[in-house]
This record gives C-alpha cells, structure tokens and sequence, in this order.
C-alpha cells in the first residue's frame, strides 16, 4: 500500500513534462471518439481528404491562382518588416491559390508538418517565406487555414497535403518564368514595360481573364509584383470571379499596373532584397 501511494504521484507527476510536450497531432488524436473504428474512419477522412457531404462552405464558383516575383515582393513591405530571399529562389514563387469567397474560411481543419513533408523539398523551391521572421511551415499554414480549408470542399483538394500538390502541379504548369524569358520579358533595372506588352505574351498561357499587379517602391516607380490568374472548380482558365467578390480579387498587396504607365520588372538581389539595384 505504502509502495502504491508513493508510485501514483510520482507517475503522474513524472508525466507533466510529457503531455506539455505532446504536439499538436497528437492532440488531435486524443480528441478522437474512443470507438475503434470511429477512429480509423476520421484519421482516414484526416490523412486523405473529408467526404464531399458537407457543401456548407462550398459556394465559391472560382480559385485565384496567385504568384508573385520576389523581387517586388521585399518592395512590398513596410520598413519594420524584413524581407529575405532564399539563395536558391531566382523565379516566380507561390503566393496562394485562394477561392473567391465572401466568407471567412473555418478554422477547424488543423495542419501539421506531417501534413507536407511528402512534398516539403518542392515547396521549398516552389512556395518558401520570404520573411525573415516567419518560417516556411507557418506561411503555408496560414495559407491552408485562410483559403485551403474553404477550397477542401472540393475532391482532390480536400487535404492538406492534396491542395499543396495541387499547388505545385499548377505552379508547373503556368511555367511563367519560362514564357516571359521566350519573349524577352526579363528582369531589368532600367528597361520598363506595359501592361498590354505584357499581357499580350501572357494571354496564350493564362486566358485573357487575369490581372497583372504592381507596388510602389520608395522611388513612387511602379513595379510588377504578382499575376493573379481565376481558374474554374475544373481548373480551366478564365473563370470570372463574381462582382460581389471584388475584395477578393483586388487584395493581398498590390494593385492593378497602370494600364498607361510603364513599370519596372526588378531583378532578384539576394544580398540587397529592398534594394535589387543598389
């Protein structure tokens, strides 16, 4: 009895440290239903993809497709914050591949690191932080519980790691890097283009329902930041998002390029990111 009564608070006591330190996928498994099977059907319906019942948070018609140029991302930001660019990053990056939504998505679809490491090399390259402060992990998270979780109302979306594979397979696709080089649409500090020369190479690729987005950086000059392009639920260019969508289609950053002014297409500085040109 003696031996008992020391041994459980020893035990329990021992155990603190371990639960403090369980991770956040081992939480969600401790709140699973204590039924066998229940437990196998949701970590199945977790690890794979929800069933297509639920069409609540479904009512979005067209995905935003949205990459950005690093070069302009770090002019992009605020003094405060810090922008850096991984030496291996010398293309068009992932921003997004966001529903066209009114909504706030739920914030009831965790992701773990788990998640992506199947695909973590290729993101890496494809789809990496450019801040300073904030990790690869956590942009992609916030990336899947701001818009991949509304767009997992949708088959071969409806996962974590689902959507970020679907992300790189597009990316792969609309190769942008490769058609602007084709045309001569490079990077400069003194050349300037416009929208319609832009535009114009692009349309082939991309549909003609897409939108081209500059910043301003400190010299007031316009400078390309990213290209939005709407697809459809099959992923067919050109769908047109919806009026009352509006905010969807014009935030995150930028603004549509002056269709009559000129702007600067930067080049990548990985020594000197919010200053590419010195």
């Amino acid at each position: 009895m003696f031996l008992d009564r020391w041994l459980v608070p020893r035990m329990q006591s021992s155990a603190l440290p371990l639960l403090v330190s369980v991770s956040s996928a081992a939480l969600f498994l401790l709140q699973l239903p204590d039924n066998a099977d229940a437990q196998e059907v949701l970590l199945q319906d977790y690890k794979y993809g929800r069933s297509q019942g639920d069409t609540t948070s479904c009512s979005w018609r067209c995905l935003l497709l949205t990459l950005q140029w690093p070069g302009a991302f770090c002019q992009s930001l605020g003094e405060g914050r810090v922008c850096q660019i991984p030496p291996s990053v010398n293309h068009w990056t992932l921003h997004g591949l966001w529903p066209v939504r009114e909504d706030r998505c739920c914030d009831c679809w965790p992701m773990f690191h788990s998640d992506v490491q199947e695909v973590e090399a290729e993101l890496l390259v494809h789809w990496p932080s450019l801040l300073r402060h904030n990790s690869s992990f956590q942009f992609w998270r916030n990336e899947w519980r701001k818009h991949g979780s509304c767009a997992a109302c949708v088959e071969g979306i409806n996962s974590p790691l689902r959507y970020f594979q679907l992300c790189l397979k597009l990316r792969r696709q609309f190769n942008i890097d490769q058609v602007l080089e084709d045309a001569g649409i490079t990077p400069s500090c003194h050349r300037t283009y416009k929208v319609s020369e832009v535009r114009r190479v692009l349309v082939p690729h991309v549909g003609d329902i897409h939108e081209i987005q500059c910043v301003r950086d400190k010299q007031d000059r316009e400078v390309w930041f990213q290209i939005k392009i709407p697809l459809s639920r099959n992923l067919t260019v050109g769908c047109s998002p919806a009026a009352d969508a509006e905010a969807d289609w014009r935030s995150s950053g930028g603004h549509p390029c002056p269709p009559q002014v000129p702007f600067f297409y930067l080049p990548i500085n990985h020594e000197q990111p919010k200053e590419p040109c010195g």
